[in-house]
This record gives structure tokens, C-alpha cells and sequence, in this order.
């Protein structure tokens, strides 16, 4: 598996500082006590650790080149500033963000460092940051009910890291249960996004005909279609919008869909 983007590498450290800094807004006006309703355990200064906290976890790897993990507790700073303050919470991004895009930078896409993927190399960092923060932000904007939008080169390569991460191997035994099967003949998932220009490509197959999840980008029939906006086809993918949202619509096997979208998490 390639598990390698559409974007360049400076392309993936530039998005990652502008939605840093999208997410950074939301933080410094919103309720940090308020509620997240997508992460429901979490309150808006909780999100604001986590993806702080990720941050720099990454930056470490990266800037030390690591050969294998690093704990939690050997992240500098790793857990945030005492209290939630919101003029602090801003600066522990701020200044995390930026340790960690220099060190993606120095290290350039191929430099080898520790991932928990098969591919051992600092652009998975990179993209992978991207995205985290990204959804992170649809998160908070659900928590301070502002409006989110992705530039539509980012969603769709979003969307196809996470199918690339639902191929995993590890992803297999969940995807695999025998009580109720996700793979069969006949069995396939369509995404449609229908606001995009056609050289963006923005439609895939989910392919689950066989023993394994395959996927990709075509148009074709399938058991089961999801048509809608790029980013709410994400964010169906992600569970962070219902598949039963009036910005969606569901064509054939709705069950398919439903079971797929239990299966692949991570969680």
C-alpha cells in the first residue's frame, strides 16, 4: 500500500498551518466549556488538547527522526497549559503547530521516521496531520455552530487517505465479521460528489465483492449510492454528519452503507 496523497509535501505543511489556524479562531471564541457533540466526551478545550497534543507527539517524531513511538509523557508540553485559558490554549497551538511544520520541512517527504503505517516516511505525517486537523476543525465548528467548508483538492484527498487507512490490514477483523457479513457478491458502495469539477475525479467504489476492501476512483452502478457535496460525503465517512442528512441522499442498499460505515472506525 502507498498511502502516498495528491498533494505535494509543502502543499500538505501549508494546509496544516491554515487549518491550524481555522481551528486556532474557533478555540479563542468559542465555549471552551461547550460540548462537542461528534467526540461527546470531550468539551471544546478538550479537542483543543487533543489536536495540540497530536501536534507536537508528531513534530517530536519527525524532528528526532524516531525509530519507534514515543510516549505521551516524553512529548515537551505535550498535555497543554494548566487551566483553559483561551488566550493560552491559542499560544500552546500556535507555538506547537509551528515547532512541528519546521520540523516537516527540514525533514523533507522522504526523510524515514516511525508512523503506525506501513509507510515509514515524514510525508505520512504530513497529510496525515492535514486531515486530522481538518476533521478536527468540522468538530469544533459543530461545537461553536460555525460554518465549515475544505478546498475541494483537500476533501477529496481527505476522503481517499481515509479509504487507504479502511485497506489496513489491521482495519481487516473488524471489517470482517462473520455475524453479519460486509462482504459478499454484489456487495459495493458508490460516493458521487456533485460539486466538483470533473478533472477532480470525485467519485469512488467501494468495492467489498471479495474477501477484502478494495476502492476506487470510477464511476459505476453499485449496490448502494451516496450522493452529495464533497465535504458532507467526508464527513458522512468520518460520522461526523448521519447518513440520513437532508445535504445527502442514499440510493439502494441503505443497510450496506450503515454496516459499512459501523465497520470502518478505528474506534
Amino acid at each position: 500500500m502507498t498511502l502516498r496523497g495528491s498533494l505535494s509535501h509543502e502543499r500538505y505543511c501549508a494546509e496544516l498551518l491554515a487549518e491550524t489556524d481555522r481551528f486556532r479562531a474557533l478555540v479563542r471564541t468559542g465555549d471552551l466549556a461547550a460540548k462537542v457533540p461528534t467526540c461527546p466526551a470531550w468539551t471544546l478545550a478538550d479537542l483543543a488538547r487533543h489536536v495540540g497534543g497530536a501536534h507536537r507527539w508528531a513534530g517530536v517524531l519527525v524532528a528526532t527522526r524516531a525509530t519507534g513511538n514515543v510516549e505521551d509523557e516524553d512529548v515537551p508540553l505535550g498535555d497543554g497549559p494548566e487551566g483553559d485559558d483561551a488566550a493560552a490554549l491559542d499560544a500552546w497551538l500556535a507555538e506547537g503547530i509551528e515547532h512541528t511544520v519546521r520540523a516537516l520541512r527540514e525533514a523533507g517527504p522522504e526523510a524515514e521516521v516511525w508512523t503506525w503505517s506501513p509507510v515509514r516516511r515524514a510525508r505520512f505525517w504530513a497529510r496525515r496531520m492535514t486531515h486530522e486537523t481538518a476533521i478536527h476543525r468540522a468538530d469544533a465548528a459543530l461545537a461553536t455552530d460555525a460554518g465549515y467548508a475544505l478546498a475541494p483538492e483537500v476533501a477529496a484527498d481527505c476522503l481517499e487517505e481515509w479509504l487507504q487507512l479502511c485497506a489496513l490490514p489491521e482495519m481487516a477483523a473488524r471489517q470482517a465479521d462473520a455475524d453479519d457479513p460486509l462482504f459478499g457478491p454484489g456487495r459495493s458502495i458508490h460516493l458521487h460528489a456533485t460539486d466538483t469539477a470533473p478533472e477532480l475525479n470525485a467519485e469512488w467504489v467501494l468495492d467489498l465483492t471479495g474477501d477484502r476492501f478494495v476502492h476506487r476512483r470510477s464511476h459505476e452502478k453499485a449496490a448502494v449510492a451516496l450522493r452529495g457535496p464533497l465535504t458532507d460525503l467526508l464527513m458522512v465517512l468520518y460520522r461526523r454528519l448521519p447518513a440520513d442528512s437532508d445535504r445527502v441522499e442514499v440510493f439502494g442498499d441503505r443497510a450496506l452503507l450503515d454496516l459499512w460505515l459501523e465497520r470502518a472506525s478505528f474506534e
